[in-house]
């Protein structure tokens, strides 16, 4: 089988390969070059010492190496993509589109095509149900990543390897430190990649500016202070305020008045609810109820966190419908609803969140 793997120099990725070589695999490695370009040049990730980890793992395990770049398509793709969703006062979530549009998307596109499958690092696996591919869990609940991959699409799972998604975190690491892999003890990534080092309020400052406006008490309608721009805040949001007599939580955001509510965190309602509508819902593999009719019992999260919520799903309209089992906190617009099966093994698919009714 013709594999490529796609290592950042990561723990992760690297045992990625030591997986593929024990499996009796050969497979080439691929770099991806992701961070952006714009007219005024380059706000990029630290490559240097990435690609240098990289070109040693492949030199350990005698596997060809490619150095390719998708900037273009990254700010096409996913940073504008960002930019937007932050004007519009949405919470975007860059990690779901770079998966599916630039590592599962530009990369099959230009050089994965030539491959029978794609392997990342990815706390994610792929089951086999019925002749079909659905992705499924990782075993390790904390670093499960099926949130971030839930926008992709069959033909892109039925490509895609996990090899460490059978494995915990503290596995991982013990064979990159047997193997001596140079990745074995580095950190794990946080946050957006194309940022690098640069602070993320910098970064939308940069594209978008400052807009002072209004914070308010959205019981009282009391003005407790000012923010430099809606853009820097979302929904749920705690930290940055710099409000005393808290803790303030922003509840909701008015982008053509530019002001800010926020709530001090006593009165559950204003910031807990049960009911989240998803615009734009697909089906990663197939709808697996058939017709779907009524409302169906699953398991879901709103967020990147190791716990699911019990809820049911049911399509009103264009609207797939999430009624939750207990009150969740910061349901944002913009960010994605992933679906589960009842036992949250299979993900099932996911749609933006949206306060249309």
């Amino acid at each position: 089988m013709n594999i490529a793997a796609l290592v950042s120099g990561g723990v992760d990725s690297s045992v990625v390969v030591h997986q593929l070589k024990e499996q009796g695999y050969d497979p080439t490695i691929f770099y991806i070059r992701i961070g952006m370009e714009d007219k005024d040049g380059y706000i990029d990730c630290p490559a240097e010492e990435d690609i240098e980890i990289t070109t040693f793992i492949a030199r350990k395990y005698g596997c060809k190496m490619e150095v390719v770049s998708l900037h273009e398509e990254y700010w096409e793709h996913v940073v504008s993509y960002t930019i937007d969703a932050v004007k519009r006062g949405l919470t975007p979530n860059p990690d779901m589109m770079c998966n599916k549009l630039i590592k599962f998307g530009c990369f099959n596109d230009k050089w994965g095509k030539d491959f029978d499958k794609i392997a990342t690092g990815h706390y994610a696996t792929t089951t086999e149900l019925n002749g079909k591919t659905w992705l499924s869990t990782a075993k390790d609940p904390v670093k499960d990543q099926t949130d971030f991959l839930a926008q992709v699409t069959y033909l892109q799972v039925a490509k895609l390897m996990f090899p460490i998604g059978h494995m915990m975190k503290r596995e991982v690491r013990a064979i990159a430190a047997q193997q001596q892999l140079p990745s074995a003890t580095r950190k794990d990534s946080q946050g957006i990649c194309f940022l690098g080092k640069i602070n993320y309020n910098d970064f939308i400052k940069r594209y978008l500016g400052e807009r002072p406006g209004k914070i308010i008490e959205l019981e009282t309608g009391k003005v407790l202070g000012q923010h430099r721009g809606y853009w820097f805040h979302t929904i749920g949001q705690r930290k940055g305020l710099y409000l005393s007599g808290g803790p303030w939580f922003v509840i909701q955001k008015d982008i053509h008045r530019n002001i800010i509510y926020v709530s001090n965190g006593y009165d559950p309602e204003t910031q807990y609810g049960k009911v989240i509508n998803l615009h734009g819902f697909d089906f990663i593999t197939e709808d697996p109820w058939g017709d779907f009719e009524g409302k169906k019992e699953i398991t879901f999260k709103i967020r990147h966190t190791p716990e699911f919520t019990k809820g049911t799903v049911e399509k009103i309209g264009g609207i797939y419908r999430i009624s939750s089992e207990n009150k969740i906190q910061g349901i944002a617009p913009g960010q994605y609803g992933v679906i589960y099966d009842k036992e949250a093994h299979l993900c099932l698919g996911s749609g933006m969140i949206t306060e249309e009714e």
